[in-house]
This record gives C-alpha cells, sequence and structure tokens, in this order.
C-alpha cells in the first residue's frame, strides 16, 4: 500500500485518497475562443511520465482537502506533498528516474 503524506493530517494509507490526476493543468481563459480540438486537449490529454509526476489527491476519508504530490512513478516514492495552488518544490527531475 502507497502511504501518502496528507500536508494537513500527516501521512496516511492510500485507501483514504482519491487520486485527481494530473497537477497545475490550467483551464483556458476564455473557453468560448478555444477550438474543439484544443478543448479535447485540455479535457482528455495528459502527461504520461516515466519518472517524476506532478499529481493531484484528495484526502476523501480526512481533511477532505486537495493537494499535489510529487511523486516517481518507476519507484512509487512520494518526493513531497505540498497545498493545491502552492508551486511544485524544486526537485533534480533528472536524477529520478
Amino acid at each position: 500500500m502507497l502511504v501518502i503524506p496528507c500536508p494537513h493530517c500527516g501521512p496516511r494509507g492510500e485507501i483514504e485518497f482519491s487520486y485527481g490526476g494530473q497537477a497545475h493543468i490550467a483551464r483556458p481563459k476564455d473557453p468560448e475562443k478555444v477550438s474543439d480540438a484544443e478543448w479535447a486537449d485540455y479535457v482528455f490529454l495528459r502527461d504520461n511520465t516515466k519518472g517524476v509526476f506532478l499529481e493531484r489527491w484528495c484526502h476523501v476519508h480526512g481533511c477532505r482537502r486537495w493537494f499535489n504530490v510529487a511523486r516517481n512513478t518507476v519507484t512509487y516514492e512520494i518526493l513531497a506533498a505540498y497545498d493545491a495552488g502552492a508551486k511544485p518544490p524544486k526537485l533534480d527531475y533528472e536524477t529520478q528516474v
């Protein structure tokens, strides 16, 4: 089981959380002017990174807050957890694979 460090409640088992996908995806500023192809890219296309990946999690069986996690998708190691809306921590992405 993955142990996820909630920034508000501390480390908890993965079963308490809900995965929210890739973090830091910016919604188009003017959706009415975005083409169908650009809108489809925003809604459906995500990175499939081998190595460090920034993802969103919600602590549904705890504080119910959203936060972001930097996780290595190869080793499953969680490198950092930080509040939603905050900038990602500085990590050496090249050496984390």
